[in-house]
């Protein structure tokens, strides 16, 4: 089992120079890190111009392992292998570091790097990643990999600590300023031709090689072959990540917003690329927006960023948005990955992001809903007061229809979360969710009719799947006794995380200590609840039978799908029966630009150029009812290369995958688009067929691939640029969803077609 660790940047606001004298100042020994024993350096290379130095040492650990374990072990001290990386040049430190003791068993890999930081260049970044390896340990490989979690989570928070610790000393000695290298060639004649010169060397000790800076005040001794970070330098059998029993965990992980920085090898070919702050992912950050996190929870943030910006490239949810997903599955990566990527693929198909500007309620809807925003709790929430007791809710039913109260939840619950943002830079703390305040006063049986009770478990299904974790507290007042029957109607699709933060009133024991005011300021309570304040929440009310639609628009299906005229269209693909779509072209060298969706199944895409124009044909399902939408155009008599040729190859979409591409046409004349289903059978359904029967109501039986796609067809000279576009004005099969392998299938130009 492989456990992978990544950790936020942390920014020292410190020149480079000055956090290197730092990071050596705490060898060859150091209080702060007692589980560094000493090292040994194995090679120490310096190049002619003293522009960078490589240094490689043995380091030993002492392991805060059970006794038993260390028993069994037969070892008391783990070694590392370490190799420090030191540009002056480029300002810029690379640790490398692995276990050599039990390396067959257990393998730790952890790299870290300290950087000039992309926006201040007299700031330094430090970045970490690491990995564990457990491949067999007698037997006791759920307890190591325990001892390496517990080791690393204790010793990554001091890492920042442990620096400032040493760069306060530093200055307390006068340091306050130390020179950046200069190349030979820029020196002064008169100068030492090394601006750090290398002291008197050869000494018994292993951490004797060092570097020099002439200072104001003193003479800075670096020490570069002392064990490159006792702290986080020395490698130590830690966390499960392989994080070294130091506080930064130093063999480290870059990281910038979202996104990965090279990997060490590609450092080492000189591919760093040049990332501007606004991409980074760092400490503070966290800390002041999203709140408190475990060195664990903050790892699981960054995996699944990094894996969404790869995977999903320019649909990128706000980070706050992904931390509710992995709160929801308590840090679960795999399964809040599946949850957003499920949750993600809904909100594009229902056009859910633009609905705050798209969606007007009906007058029905503003008169009657009593619902609405007040002010905020005494935590900064935005506080939501929910009249229920007092709203006609079979009248709103057949007012105005399920999919118009979806739509009105919906963005309530976006309205939420902007609420959110706005109250964390008012108060200056991370506020991720609201409290909804809910009256009771008035509910009886006829609130639980039928159809009412079921639109509410619909709606309360989907906020469930895509909105977790936005509730902060659920206060239910003046609850009645027919309370218990709704609840017990309710609960069971209402998760056990949100169920927690149920508080229910009943009576008028929701007044005085104990009550509302303890989350509720006096003067924000409502008056109706005996509150000081004025709440302009609408009333309710029985609606007038004249406001009904008729029987047969509330039996339409369209009332019940979600975004009915969505921009994007659904096929259906079966064995035998592939979906395809015909484009003209006018001009030669337009551009035709797509965007689809696996729902289900996997599928093979490609795309034709045709000399005959087809005659569209729709099949349907054996056994089943017609298919919405499956058209065939390329008829079994015509012959590839004769009758139409394949100008695209072709590329394998797995379920749950986004693609968006772009083909240049050579010559005007017919393309087909086509998905055809491959052999592969899915060893699960996505989690939104649930979803799916609230908003779409399909029956039938189900098919053997579902596509949501979206085409468009550009003249060539507006293509480049476009926001259709994915890499300039040439791009082929570009893969921006789901992490498998056919994600290498994507190519950087576009062939044109013949």
């Amino acid at each position: 089992m492989v456990q992978k660790y990544l950790s936020p940047v942390r920014v020292y606001k410190y020149p480079f120079e000055m956090v290197m004298a730092a990071y050596e100042k705490r060898f060859p020994t150091c209080p702060l890190i007692p589980v560094f024993l000493g090292s040994e350096v194995l090679s120490d290379v310096t190049s002619d111009d003293g522009s960078s130095r490589i240094v490689e040492r043995s380091c030993k650990l002492s392991v805060d392992a059970p006794r038993l374990l260390k028993k069994i072990a037969g070892v008391e001290y783990v070694y590392f292998n370490q190799k420090n990386t030191l540009s002056w040049r480029d300002r810029s430190l690379v640790i490398e570091a692995h276990n050599e003791t039990f390396a067959n068993r257990v393998f730790v890999f952890e790299t870290c790097s300290y950087s000039v930081h992309p926006d201040n260049e007299d700031w330094t970044c430090f970045e970490q990643c690491a990995s564990l390896d457990i491949k067999s340990f007698f037997g006791f490989e759920s307890t190591v990999e325990k001892v390496a979690m517990k080791q690393y989570t204790a010793n990554i928070k001091r890492g920042k600590e442990v620096i400032e610790f040493y760069l306060n000393e530093l200055m307390q000695e006068g340091i306050t300023e130390i020179p950046r290298w200069v190349p030979p060639e820029q020196r002064p004649l008169n100068s030492d031709p090394f601006p750090f010169a290398t002291t008197a060397a050869t000494t018994s000790s292993p951490s004797s090689s060092s570097l020099t800076w002439p200072t104001p005040s003193s003479q800075l001794h670096l020490d570069l072959s002392s064990p490159g970070n006792s702290s986080r330098d020395a490698p130590s059998f830690s966390a499960g990540n392989s994080e070294p029993s130091t506080p930064d965990g130093e063999f480290g992980f870059c990281f910038f917003k979202g996104l990965p920085t090279e990997t060490m090898t590609q450092q080492k070919k000189g591919k760093r690329r040049v990332k501007h702050l606004t991409d980074k992912l760092d400490a503070d950050y966290i800390e002041r927006y999203l709140g408190h996190l475990t060195p664990m929870q903050e790892s699981c943030l960054i995996q699944l960023r990094a894996w969404l910006q790869e995977t999903h490239k320019g649909k990128i949810p706000k980070d706050e948005h992904i931390l509710r997903f992995l709160r929801a599955r308590d840090f679960h990566l795999e399964k809040a990955r599946d949850m957003l990527c499920h949750s993600l693929t809904w909100r594009k198909q229902f056009q859910v992001d633009y609905i705050l500007e798209t969606w007007t309620p009906p007058g029905c809807l503003v008169e009657y809903y009593a619902g609405g925003w007040h002010h905020h709790d005494r935590e900064g929430r935005p506080l939501y007061i929910l009249r229920l007791g007092q709203m006609d809710t079979k009248g709103l039913v057949k007012a105005v229809g399920e999919e118009a109260l979806l739509r009105h939840v919906l963005s309530i619950n976006e309205e939420g979360q902007k609420r959110c943002e706005e109250n964390t830079k008012i108060f200056g703390r991370p506020i991720s969710s609201w409290t909804c305040l809910v009256d009771l006063e008035g509910l009886n049986m006829r609130h639980l009719w039928r159809p009412g009770v079921k639109a509410l478990l619909r709606i309360i299904e989907v906020v469930e799947a895509n909105y977790p974790e936005t509730l902060g507290r659920l206060l239910i007042v003046r609850a009645p006794r027919v309370f218990p029957v709704l609840w017990t109607l309710v609960s069971p699709f209402i998760n056990e995380n949100t169920r927690q933060k149920f508080l229910v009133y009943s009576g008028n024991n929701y007044q005085g200590s104990g009550g509302l005011v303890d989350y509720i300021d006096q003067e924000i309570i409502p008056d109706f609840l005996g509150g000081d304040c004025l709440c302009h929440v609408p009333e309710g009310g029985q609606i007038p039978k004249s406001y009904y639609q008729s029987e047969e628009d509330l039996d339409n299906p369209d009332h019940i799908r979600l975004w009915a005229d969505t921009i994007y269209q659904s096929a259906q693909v079966f064995k035998g029966a592939p979906h395809e779509i015909m484009i003209e072209i006018v001009e030669g060298s337009s551009v035709i630009t797509w965007d689809f969706d696996i729902l289900k199944g996997d599928v093979v895409f490609n795309i034709f150029h045709s000399k005959r124009t087809p005659r569209p044909v729709k099949r349907e399902a054996p056994g089943s009812a017609p298919v919405i939408n499956n058209v065939q155009l390329i008829d079994r008599s015509w012959v590839l290369g004769v009758d139409y040729s394949m100008v695209e190859s072709p590329l394998t979409c797995r379920e749950g995958e986004s693609i968006q591409g772009s083909h240049i046409t050579r010559w005007p004349g017919i393309y087909i688009l086509k998905w055809k289903a491959t052999g592969h059978t899915p060893t699960s359904g996505p989690s939104l067929s649930r979803v799916d029967d609230v908003l779409a109501s399909l029956h039938g039986s189900a098919p053997r691939c579902k596509v949501m796609y979206y085409t468009e067809v550009l003249a060539s000279h507006d293509f480049r640029g476009s926001m259709s576009s994915l890499e300039s004005c040439h791009s082929r099969f570009s893969q921006l969803s789901a992490g498998t392998t056919s994600s290498s299938q994507s190519q950087g130009s576009s062939l044109i077609s013949r």
